[in-house]
């Protein structure tokens, strides 16, 4: 196992030696700062008109952005190409306070990512908390990344995510013609299987394998129980500047599962068979919950609002799921679906034992063995194998790289 994924702190640090004194090329400053007083810095490479956008750690248990965007603007700075006609810009975390929440940052198991884990709710998550929030309540961090957009208006922005198992793939507020080809040949190069059925993706048309494009927003949801909604994020605010957003998504532990294109035979038996999972091991977490609220001192902190959230959204996933398949279900969406619904609870559970552990509370015994049984059982029925993390870095850059170009080579035509 290499090394981990380098902190917020660390991030910072690299981003002032590649600015160093008197450079004219790079600049770090700060654009805001979060609700918990840590400020919010901007990497520019470059000075053109054009610019791209790369934003990382919008997601607190997803780090792998942060070393893509040191990876990136090393790149741009020493190859005069990249940047003779585009400006390069990255946000080196969008939630800093959520990182320092996501104890995690070596995992060598699933069990190792788990006890350290954290995901905020969605409100307090900058980039979906314009789905579920009014606009006069949005969070710092959400205000400073639409500043940002706002001047830079970027042509693309591209936001940095990895999930924990499975695949990658990346999803796009506009189709960018071209890009499916570089994204598939790099995952194949570095044996990183496709998403081709991804849940999060679900009923959106694909420009390619594992590249999908969000539907018009008259377009109904796929997952109508599911309070958010990607096309209310501030993924679409480039949109105002006639840009794009492209989301590249990685996967820490992969499994060939999430890339069998093959008809699933009983879709509708087993996608009720995982919403039953689904809700009896929600249901565990929710009576531990229930049980050890009482003995828990003072208001609900970031850990038990976030795993809340993740079990208010049980209910209406599983309506979801047993509602009818969407047409020509593959063996992928399946797997991808049979995933998603082993997070929700896994999750809600991990963020749960590390509250009651730190209240030394009686229910942590049950707790540890639920998460651990629950961790090894994901990891067996998907197989689950590391990607390297400079593996993962590298078909993120490459992406990116491919996103930017192939959009430009669209702006032209």
């Amino acid at each position: 196992m290499e090394l981990g994924y380098p902190t917020v702190a660390e991030l910072e640090s690299y981003a002032r030696s590649l600015v160093g004194p008197g450079s004219r090329l790079c600049t770090l400053r700060r654009i805001g700062v979060s609700r918990g007083g840590r400020p919010l810095r901007l990497l520019s490479v470059g000075h053109a008109r054009r610019a791209v956008l790369v934003v990382a750690g919008a997601h607190a248990n997803e780090p792998n952005g942060g070393s893509t965007v040191l990876a990136l603007a090393e790149r741009v700075a020493l190859e005069r190409e990249l940047r003779a006609d585009t400006s390069w810009h990255f946000v080196l975390c969008a939630d800093p306070d959520g990182a320092s929440l996501h104890t995690a940052p070596a995992p060598r198991t699933l069990l190792d990512y788990h006890l350290g884990f954290f995901r905020p709710a969605g409100p307090e998550q900058p980039e979906w908390s314009p789905s579920v929030l009014p606009p006069d309540r949005l969070p710092p961090e959400t205000l400073a990344l639409l500043r940002v957009i706002d001047e830079l208006r970027p042509c693309l922005q591209v936001t940095l995510h990895g999930t924990d198992l499975g695949g990658s793939w990346v999803q796009l507020t506009k189709d960018v013609p071209g890009l499916a080809e570089p994204f598939t040949k790099s995952a194949a190069e570095l044996g990183i299987p496709v998403e081709m059925g991804a849940s999060d993706a679900a009923g959106w048309p694909a420009s390619g394998p594992g590249v999908y494009v969000m539907p018009r927003p008259e377009h109904r949801t796929a997952y109508p129980g599911m309070p958010d909604d990607a096309r209310d994020s501030t993924w679409f605010h480039a949109h105002r500047y006639g840009g794009l957003t492209a989301v590249v998504e990685v996967p820490m532990w992969a499994s060939d599962l999430v890339d069998d294109t093959a008809p699933h035979p009983a879709p509708a038996a087993a996608l009720r068979q995982l919403a039953r999972r689904l809700l009896v091991q929600a249901g565990e977490v929710e009576r531990v919950f229930a049980e050890a609220l009482p003995r828990l001192p003072g208001p609900r902190g970031p850990l038990l609002r976030a795993a809340r959230w993740a079990l208010d959204l049980v209910p209406g996933l599983a309506r979801d799921w047993t509602g009818g398949p969407p047409p020509d279900v593959s063996m992928a969406y399946v797997a991808s679906v049979d995933a998603f619904g082993r997070r929700l609870p896994l999750r809600a559970a991990a963020m749960l034992l590390r509250v009651l552990r730190e209240a030394c509370d009686p229910a942590v015994p049950y707790l540890e063995g639920l998460v651990a049984d629950w961790c090894e059982a994901f990891a067996d029925r998907f197989r689950a194998r590391w990607v390297p993390l400079s593996d993962q870095v590298e078909h993120q850059a490459r992406t990116v790289l491919a996103a930017a170009l192939h959009a430009r080579d669209d702006m032209v035509a």
